[in-house]
């Protein structure tokens, strides 16, 4: 046989067992899995993955952010695999699958030198809404409040609207800001800033001396300890959402996702196992 027609049948036989998801060595062939969504989830999601990857010798997780809505919209496309969504489905919603892995609150959030201690629902309202201006008024320094909101398509941001019965086209702010990181670290940066975040993201790096602090809500103190036995009134699920009842490697990455086997990597986020309610 000639070497051209050798070579040619090297390239078919090589094109169908790719094609059938082996590879070469006559392993399985690598499989990937890719997952859109929320900020908050993100970071915890990506740790679960390179576990995940490391017990599953070829699967590649890409873990990609963009807020909850683009993780849903992208289920709903077939973009990805998995969205990621730091709340609880909407009724128009209710086609897709959930599936919580941890627990988490929303939490206000001032710059550690900030001598204000606590703020009213009322109080906060009046700080995002442009009523008031000054941190004198409520009990701070003569100084201007620097407003640091959210950015559309942000669970975050939903659920704080709806906490203070407000729209977004209501809130007057000086900075818009995508994901936690980003809140975090402009709130650190200025000591007349006022922002909401994760409570996990913001514990995680006040543990790391970030120069933050989280006011309590309705008087009750903003931490993980409160999130868990459901007295803090800012709460939320963390959830991976399907398209469809999830199946093969969605389906095993999921499981693992609510497993035990994950449990030190959702508690070093400083969210709330699912296993912990």
């Amino acid at each position: 046989m000639k070497p051209a027609l050798i070579m040619r049948y090297v390239l078919f036989a090589t094109a169908l067992l790719l094609g059938s998801g082996w590879s070469l060595s006559g392993n399985a062939g690598s499989q990937k899995l890719v997952l859109t969504g929320a900020s908050t989830l993100a970071p915890l999601a990506g740790e679960i993955a390179r576990r995940f990857e490391s017990l599953h010798a070829g699967t590649r997780i890409d873990v990609q952010t963009g807020g909850s809505a683009r993780g849903i919209n992208d289920v709903r496309k077939s973009v990805a695999d998995i969205g990621m969504v730091s709340r609880a489905l909407k009724p128009e919603e209710k086609g897709l699958h959930s599936h919580t892995i941890a627990l988490d609150g929303i939490g206000i959030i001032l710059h550690a030198s900030n001598p204000v201690a606590a703020l009213s629902r009322q109080q906060i309202s009046g700080i995002y809404t442009g009523s008031i201006v000054n941190w004198k008024t409520v009990g701070g320094r003569d100084a201007p409040i620097i407003v640091i909101n959210k950015a559309e398509g942000r669970s975050t941001l939903e659920l704080f609207l709806n906490y203070l019965n407000l729209k977004n086209s209501d809130i007057k702010p000086h900075v818009i800001i995508g994901d936690n990181a980003q809140g975090i670290k402009t709130v650190a940066g200025n000591p007349n800033a006022i922002g909401y975040v994760s409570i996990g993201a913001a514990e995680y790096e006040i543990t790391r001396s970030t120069a933050i602090k989280l006011l309590p809500l309705d008087g009750i103190a903003a931490s993980v300890v409160n999130i868990r036995n459901g007295t803090f009134p800012l709460s939320r699920p963390l959830n991976l959402i399907t398209r469809q009842a999830p199946q093969g490697l969605i389906r095993d990455f999921i499981e693992f996702a609510r497993s035990e086997q994950v449990r030190d990597l959702v508690e070093a986020q400083y969210f709330v196992p699912v296993s912990a309610r």
